[in-house]
């Protein structure tokens, strides 16, 4: 029987707590969370109803446990979600933003438990945003969620996964913002009018702005790991220069290692030479100022680009309707510092560089995320590889030859046939060490197998009358299966005489020779 009393007596103050005998059949003690007495003693009948309940079976306690989590708000389930995702190694930037996501999602959508995530809400959510905010954007907070209530679902905190249902934007086929290519041609006016403006841009001044960009073209980082390089990442001594970036850095949580130019390397090792080993490469200003940083620099070119032809009216006028170093052209597409990563892979594929190494450069998961972006640029391969294959269309043209120097051709063609099949035949025969005879059995057994062949179209009129099928009777080879010309025969089956039988009337059109007439 369940009791309630308080520490230090009646006259004590605080809550009543009650004293029970458990599912487990030991003695348990709660507070009540009330000063009533009467109130208390119902709470502690109540929990002892409840704990015989589950001991007899009548309550499954993976149920209630499971509803009991299902009332934790989201940000209590979050702090342990967190602690899951720096145990598995993710950067504090990636933590703080999914958890950013899942909270606005949860906002917006109304969740205050995380027993209140539903898939239509979710929906809903994403359908609404996606009028303001590109495909990709949106797809990432759907990610963010979808991982949080996967992994509620595997902890057994719910009793399955709420969103497996959800579906996430295709990004490739709603893109709101499409990223150039830097051009060869504009990156010649880009670094001489950058290093000689001597102008300092968000903390970083000229010579380290240029070798900043050329880094990101050449090796294909990304703008956070181009911030995490130190002196110490730079391998600049070896024959074949190479930076290397850490696991902790990189997207895909493996080290990089990216070759670079020894020009390159020489301007580098000039830029670090003061520099302590742990110092970073680059000052480079916080992660929304990096575009802004580049685009200006574009700008500056851009104005100086014109600046040369301004005593040319026309040549001007020509010059500022076009998409020469502008930020966004005018298929709307932009140029970021992100831009400079795509411009590695579309460089390297204009090259003629093969996929597998442009795949490997640009550390692509898969040979599609490479091909998709870059395929288009590889140059001119398609005609040169149709141009490559085998000479086909002669003999074709021969077995259907129906004129009179078509026929002659279709002759000429069965001969050289012939000629091959006997010189394989020699090269058998001297490798078995003997002669080879024909094997009767083996013909008889394949007409037997394939008594009726498709036609193809004869040599001429005078192969006409022997290409109609016999029907003499049921036991005949009604489509004469022993005239090659006159039936489809797989080459096991092709009549070939054995090697050294001479060419007379009785065998010629075995071996298709034209002396038969």
């Amino acid at each position: 029987m369940s009791s309630v009393f308080k520490r230090g007596g009646r006259k004590a103050k605080g809550a009543y707590l009650a004293s029970y005998v458990g599912a487990d059949g030991k003695w348990l003690t709660r507070s009540t969370r009330t000063v009533d007495r009467d109130a208390a003693q119902r709470i502690a009948n109540k929990w002892e109803a409840d704990a015989a309940l589950r001991r007899g079976g009548v309550i499954d306690q993976k149920l209630e446990q499971l509803g009991q989590q299902a009332k934790r708000t989201l940000e209590e389930h979050l702090d342990d979600y967190e602690a899951k995702l720096q145990a598995a190694g993710r950067s504090a930037d990636y933590v703080t933003r999914t958890r950013v996501f899942i909270l606005d999602i949860g906002t917006a959508a109304g969740f205050e438990a995380v027993g209140d995530i539903s898939a239509d809400k979710v929906n809903h959510y994403a359908a609404e945003l996606l009028k303001k905010r590109a495909a990709r954007s949106v797809a990432a907070r759907l990610t963010a969620i979808k991982g949080f209530t996967r992994w509620l679902a595997m902890e057994g905190k719910l009793p399955s996964d709420p969103l497996a249902s959800v579906r996430k934007p295709s990004a490739k086929n709603d893109r709101r913002m499409v990223r150039r290519m830097l051009l060869s041609d504009e990156w010649q006016w880009l670094r001489p009018i950058t290093l000689g403006d001597n102008a300092e841009r968000q903390g970083m001044r000229a010579g380290e702005r240029v070798l900043l960009y050329a880094l990101a073209i050449q090796t294909g980082l990304r703008a956070s790991e181009l911030r995490s390089l130190s002196r110490g990442s730079l391998f600049l001594d070896d024959p074949q220069p190479y930076v290397t970036c850490k696991a902790g850095s990189t997207k895909n949580r493996q080290d990089a290692r990216q070759y670079i130019k020894p020009e390159l390397a020489d301007e580098l090792r000039r830029h670090v030479a003061t520099k302590a080993p742990g110092a970073p490469v680059f000052a480079m200003p916080r992660r929304e100022d990096v575009a802004a940083m580049l685009r200006a620099d574009l700008a500056a070119a851009r104005r100086e680009w014109l600046e040369t032809v301004k005593h040319d009216p026309e040549e001007y006028q020509r010059r500022e309707k076009s998409d020469f170093l502008l930020a966004v052209n005018h298929e709307k597409e932009v140029l970021d510092f992100h831009s400079l990563r795509h411009t590695c892979g579309a460089w390297l594929a204009k090259s003629g560089a093969h996929p597998k190494t442009i795949q490997t450069i640009m550390r692509h998961s898969v040979i599609t995320l490479t091909m998709d972006p870059y395929g288009h640029l590889f140059p001119g391969q398609e005609a040169e590889t149709v141009a490559g294959l085998p000479d086909m269309l002669p003999p074709l043209r021969a077995f259907q030859a129906t004129g009179t120097d078509d026929e002659a051709a279709g002759h000429e063609a069965a001969r050289a046939v012939n000629a091959q099949c006997a010189e394989g035949r020699k090269r058998l025969r001297r490798a078995k060490g003997g002669e080879l005879a024909p094997n009767t059995a083996d013909e008889d057994r394949d007409k037997r197998a394939s008594p009726n062949p498709l036609p193809v179209p004869t040599l001429g009129e005078h192969w006409q009358e022997a290409a109609k099928p016999d029907i003499s009777g049921r036991g005949g080879d009604r489509t004469r299966t022993e005239i090659t010309l006159h039936g489809i025969l797989s080459p096991e089956r092709l009549p070939i005489p054995p090697l050294g039988q001479e060419h007379d009337s009785t065998s010629c059109c075995r071996c298709l020779m034209p002396q038969c007439g």
